[in-house]
């Protein structure tokens, strides 16, 4: 991986020199690759704003970045940014000394978005969805101050798949996260280059650089949220029969529209067949041949 080099980023140095290791980061920065060509992330000379939550997920979205960055694969100027929003115990240090030891241009943001999504959601429901939209318009506002084209998330395969199942058992509707979408304005670019990445690989990553993890103890910390319910069945799935969320992930990306039942999205009463069946003679019809299905 060239480290053996003086000029590594510092967020590389004192990585693991095994062998697995070696291996989980050429697969991350293989499938983060794959993802920015798949999804058409990069325009050349763009400002990324990178969203951190000092979580795994968004340490290991920084590095691979970095490291694509490094190789001249990643042809944009990246910009981390943190919300800090408010949430009691947060260690507002962590980060910005993180950052700063790493040489990491970076904004932190205080807004208290914490007494707004307390105060507005009902006790018993979950926050994750009010404070979920004033993360994200803090974000593109942000986004906009700082001159950036796009906004960068730490969303992994794993999510989007939670995401799809949310939707399908709660929701009513096929979807699910976008590896890459416009906002509303339609004058920002999300992008969610770890689309393509396992959590767990995000995890073994971010523990074995030993980065300063900091979770989330506002959604964490409460029970029976529906996405811990739907994570809980993947990974049921996951132990019977391994691989399996990999499979699905590969179905979200092979849809095939005349064989759902939208007909916003596939003209099924403008179906009709173009050829009429050939005339069977009285021969063919006492033949004792078994007859083709079609």
């Amino acid at each position: 991986m060239l480290d053996e080099s003086d000029d590594i980023h510092p967020l590389f140095h004192g990585a693991p020199k095994g062998t697995e290791f070696r291996k989980l980061r050429k697969r991350l920065v293989q499938q983060v690759r794959e993802a920015t060509e798949t999804f058409g992330m990069i325009q050349p000379g763009a400002r990324w704003l990178v969203c951190l939550s000092g979580g795994k997920d968004s340490y290991t979205l920084l590095a691979i970045l970095y490291e694509l960055q490094w190789r001249g694969l990643l042809p944009v100027e990246l910009l981390a940014c943190n919300l800090d929003q408010g949430q009691p115990g947060f260690p507002a240090t962590v980060l910005p000394e993180f950052l700063q030891k790493m040489g990491v241009p970076h904004r932190i943001e205080y807004q208290d978005t914490y007494s707004i999504v307390m105060d507005k959601v009902p006790q018993g429901r979950t926050y994750c969805s009010l404070c979920s939209r004033l993360r994200r318009g803090n974000l593109y506002r942000i986004a906009r101050e700082e001159g950036c084209s796009a906004v960068v998330l730490g969303h992994h395969r794993d999510d989007i798949l939670e995401t799809f199942f949310m939707n399908l058992f709660h929701g009513g509707r096929l979807a699910t996260m976008p590896p890459k979408l416009v906002n509303e304005d339609g004058d920002l670019t999300v992008l969610r280059p770890l689309a393509l990445v396992s959590e767990a690989d995000c995890e073994k990553f971010a523990r074995a650089m030993a980065y300063p993890i900091i979770p989330c103890d506002l959604c964490g910390s409460q029970d029976g949220l529906q996405r811990q319910q739907v994570k809980g069945l993947l990974d049921d799935w996951e132990r019977r029969t391994p691989g399996r969320r990999n499979v699905m992930f590969k179905a979200l990306m092979n849809v095939r529209p005349s064989h759902l039942v939208d007909p916003a999205l596939f003209d099924f009463a403008g179906l009709v067949a173009t050829t009429t069946p050939p005339v069977q003679s009285a021969d063919t019809n006492n033949s004792n041949e078994i007859p083709k299905l079609r």
